[in-house]
């Protein structure tokens, strides 16, 4: 789980490429919400569920990861 402290949190869109462009926080991410034919999510607590509900191609039901500790 240590390797993964250094991502950052990509909720709650998740916006790939040019929309990605502010759609990040400075949090560390926690959790990795697996998509559809798109990377995991990477999300901190805050935007967990968030991402579950607004978060492009999310699985459904979920497969939410933990990837580290807040």
């Amino acid at each position: 789980m240590s390797n993964h402290r250094t991502v950052r949190c990509r909720g709650p869109y998740g916006g790939e490429g040019a929309q990605s462009v502010g759609t990040d926080c400075s949090d560390p991410a926690v959790f990795e919400v697996a998509r559809y034919d798109l990377p995991s999510l990477p999300v901190c607590p805050i935007h967990l569920g968030p991402s579950l509900l607004v978060a492009s191609r999310v699985l459904w039901p979920p497969e939410i990861r933990l990837i580290g500790r807040p």
